[in-house]
């Protein structure tokens, strides 16, 4: 898949897709523009066309997960996980994949 930024996250804790965790992808160089926001599949993916490359250009992006919302704490540890990078060759596809529980994350691009 060329180009277009893709998102798969896994609750680790419970081995399980992330359903219904909310994820916000910002482009937020040279201009700020949310380009998606959405809930993930049962699959635990971000059923997007930002994923086919829609609204991607070069520049500096955020991806924020909404982890407290997704075990429904108000006060829980983790709140809101931001991703900063940087996409260079629109050419290129950014897989994101995040592995989580309520207590840390690992997050990487990935192939």
């Amino acid at each position: 898949m060329a180009g277009g930024i893709s998102i798969h996250a896994v609750d680790v804790a419970s081995g399980r897709p992330a359903q219904g965790l909310r994820v916000e992808i910002w482009r937020i160089d040279p201009d700020s523009l949310r380009i998606a926001d959405g809930r993930l599949g049962a699959n635990g993916v971000l059923d997007h066309s930002v994923a086919q490359g829609a609204g991607v250009t070069a520049g500096e992006y955020e991806v924020l997960f909404h982890l407290g919302e997704f075990f429904g704490e108000r006060d829980g540890f983790l709140t809101v996980t931001p991703f900063r990078f940087r996409i260079k060759n629109v050419d290129e596809h950014f897989h994101l994949p995040l592995k989580f529980t309520r207590w840390g994350y690992s997050l990487f691009r990935g192939a």
